[in-house]
């Protein structure tokens, strides 16, 4: 690791903005589909969530100031009617699907399609709580002149050209700071980027050969050990920030209270049409204000400004948790050894159950100790000592029982080997030994020595930064959130970076995402940790539960080939009566996505929301694979150019199959209303249900072709 390079950087070196910029913000919704009944009518569930929340289109250039105009009074609360008249109409509807509308005799599509559509209105109604105190919050006053700033570069095997060109911008910050490269490549000549461009280059030491190496939390959690400034601005290396970045977000640290800062990633080298999705217009804007006004608007890895008081006391607090976890199972586990150890037929001597019983009432001491507040080092340290002094008490009545044998032999005169003193020292040795019930006390002892307060497993005893998933940023906020702190989102472009130009990187990065957040979802439920208010556990949950919208989306693509193929029906009942419950539903479920979106285009980010349900699904059942059975999950770093090759027509074969099937399905609907067999309404009914999911299948066609961004291309 280099020595830190602090200075005032008098100089300034500007950056030209690129002329055009994609807008500040992103998000998904989710359409979802269902159709049927007795009749054979079926209908469309078009609903808004946050589930592909990073994919999306948007328009307009934004670059240095907010992109949409003050939402009104009004406006906020013609949100909250919307959001109040949609779950109402939804619980009416959904209600009635459960209790009068089943089709029994079908149960395993009827069934299906109802969870979908229950699972659907959850997400719904989670959207609307987000979107119930939108918060657009005004510049901050100029931050005080002495504070100290780190901006830290994350490289893995990025090009030395594109982190030259953002370490440049950051040079060029118009707040005093410090810019240092974190190198997770440890490339000579990176190091010698950072040299000519005087600016710090950090890179991991030989403490973390042969240990977990926590992908980019752990180069962060690295570099916070060998820098001291205040604040933190982390900026990936293709995320080029604006010279007034610290000025416009500084300032919200006046409230000691806020830990983090987090401003919009847009991207520059989006086309128009955005093939990808890349840009997220209601994500960073409606969805992440939404999250703010509740104190829950979370860490996004990039472009945000981070307390270090705040993770480091997040390190500490989590370090205390860890190693009093570790005591809770050593202490169990040794309770469980004294209780076997007390049923053995050599542990009835009174002696020894005087012994195990002075051990058990240690260990009960020792839980009781730690759950009033002692410190754990003293307190482990003491029942050590308790421990110990029962097994000499044990070898000693050993010994002297051992000493009255040999007296009795030597009485019948057998030939024995002279036997030297026993040394004081020798009780504690024999008391070390595997005997029983001495056995027994040992492995105690064994248990607690396991504790390993230096974590020997790890190349620093703090993690900061969250290590517990592939995408460290949101368990990093959630657990600042649980710790008492709040967090900003502050909506104006301040860093312009480079998205996926190719599908597979596309996929790769939108399932990195995805597994990342079901790791957290599993391993730290937002539901059930401390800290957190009841509002902020929903906004976290609202993100964690959008991604399992693949297996509805599944039944969505599903029910109208079931019915094209074969007439079944999931719904039994009138179309009359089908529609008036879930006509009402739908128009009040758009409005609240038309009022929420504030006009951003979001036509692009409902497509791959369905269209990417084979990622979403694979996202969870490796996380799962992962987070239960241990295996390898994997970890890609996102490429920041082009990965050349073939049309990647086979990255989207499940979705391909499903086109054919509908294709297929269309065909037998079809052929069987012109044998006088299919049922009229529900066939047109379903018919322009898959023709609806063809195009949303569609946009994956585009995506496989493109080329990679050309500069004349704009996403305006």
């Amino acid at each position: 690791m280099t020595a830190t390079r602090r200075s005032s950087l008098s100089e300034t070196i500007p950056l030209v903005a690129p002329t055009t910029s994609a807008p500040v913000a992103q998000s998904e919704l989710r359409h979802n589909a269902h159709f049927g009944n007795r009749c054979g009518v079926a209908c469309g569930f078009i609903l808004v969530s946050e589930s592909a929340c990073l994919s999306g289109l948007g328009s307009g250039s934004n670059v240095g100031k907010p992109v949409r105009p003050a939402r009104s009074a009004a406006h906020l609360l013609l949100v909250r009617v919307a959001v109040l008249v949609t779950v109402a109409l939804g619980a009416n509807y959904i209600l009635w699907r459960w209790f009068f509308s089943l089709n029994w005799d079908a149960w395993w599509i009827a069934v299906a399609l109802v969870l979908a559509e229950t699972y659907s209105l959850i997400d719904v109604a989670l959207f609307g709580l987000t979107m119930w105190r939108a918060r657009e919050r005004e510049l901050p006053t100029a931050p005080a002149a002495d504070l100290t700033v780190d901006v830290f570069i994350t490289t893995y095997n990025e090009s030395v050209e594109m982190v030259r060109r953002t370490a440049l911008a950051a040079r060029g910050i118009r707040y005093p700071h410090s810019t240092f490269i974190l190198d997770d490549g440890n490339r000579p000549e990176m190091r010698e980027a950072a040299d000519q461009l005087g600016v710090g280059y950090i890179t991991r030491g030989v403490d973390w050969q042969n240990r977990p190496l926590h992908a980019k939390a752990g180069n962060l959690n690295n570099a916070l050990m060998g820098t001291d400034g205040e604040f933190l601005l982390i900026l990936d290396a293709d995320q080029v920030p604006l010279p007034q970045i610290l000025d416009h977000t500084l300032g919200y640290f006046a409230d000691p209270k806020i830990a983090l800062v987090q401003t919009p990633q847009v991207f520059e080298n989006v086309p128009a049409g955005d093939p990808l999705g890349s840009q997220a217009p209601l994500f960073y804007g409606p969805i992440q204000q939404g999250k703010d006004g509740w104190n829950a608007a979370f860490f996004c890895g990039s472009n945000a400004l981070l307390r270090r008081e705040a993770l480091m006391q997040l390190g500490i607090t989590r370090y205390v948790l860890e190693m009093e976890r570790a005591v809770t199972r050593a202490l169990t586990g040794a309770a469980r050894v004294l209780a076997r150890a007390g049923r053995a037929d050599d542990a009835q001597d009174p002696v020894v159950q005087a012994a195990l019983h002075e051990v058990g009432a240690a260990i009960s001491d020792t839980r009781a100790a730690i759950a009033a507040g002692e410190t754990i080092g003293p307190a482990t340290y003491t029942l050590q000592n308790r421990i110990t002094a029962v097994s000499r008490d044990l070898v000693a009545v050993d010994l002297h029982l051992l000493t009255l044998d040999l007296a009795v032999i030597a009485e019948l005169q057998l030939e024995t080997d002279a036997a030297s003193a026993i040394p004081a020292h020798s009780l504690e040795l024999l008391a070390a030994r595997d005997l029983s019930p001495l056995g027994a006390l040992e492995s105690v002892q064994v248990l607690l020595r396991s504790i390993d307060v230096d974590r020997a497993d790890e190349a620093q005893p703090l993690m900061p930064l969250a290590t517990i998933s592939v995408t460290e940023d949101m368990a990093t906020s959630m657990r600042l959130h649980g710790l008492g702190f709040s967090t900003v989102y502050h909506h104006e472009t301040l860093a312009i970076g480079l998205a996926p130009e190719d599908l597979g990187t596309m996929l790769t990065q939108r399932l990195r995402w995805a597994q990342g957040t079901m790791q957290v979802m599993m391993r730290e439920n937002p539901l059930v940790q401390c800290g957190l208010t009841l509002p902020q556990r929903l906004m976290y949950f609202s993100t964690m539960w959008s991604y399992l919208s693949g297996y509805a989306a599944l039944v969505y693509f599903a029910a109208p080939a079931v019915f094209l193929c074969f007439g079944i029906l999931p719904v039994n009942t009138t179309a009359l009566e089908f529609f008036l419950r879930f006509l009402p539903f739908m128009i009040a479920n758009q409005l609240l996505f038309i009022l929420s979106s504030h006009g951003i285009s979001t036509w692009r980010g409902q497509q791959y929301s369905l269209a990417l349900f084979p990622v979403w699904i694979k996202a969870t059942t490796t996380a799962v694979a992962n987070v239960v059975f241990h295996r390898p999950l994997g970890f890609a770093v996102t490429p920041k150019t082009r990965q050349e090759g073939a049309a990647p027509w086979h990255l989207i074969r499940p979705q391909i199959i499903v086109a054919i099937v509908l294709v297929v399905a269309t065909i037998i609907g079809v052929t069987r209303l012109a044998l006088g067999v299919g049922e009229p309404i529900g066939t047109f009914v379903n018919l322009a249900w898959v023709v609806f999911d063809l195009v949303i299948l569609s946009v994956l066609v585009p995506a496989a072709r493109y080329q990679g961004f050309t500069p004349k291309e704009t996403s305006r």
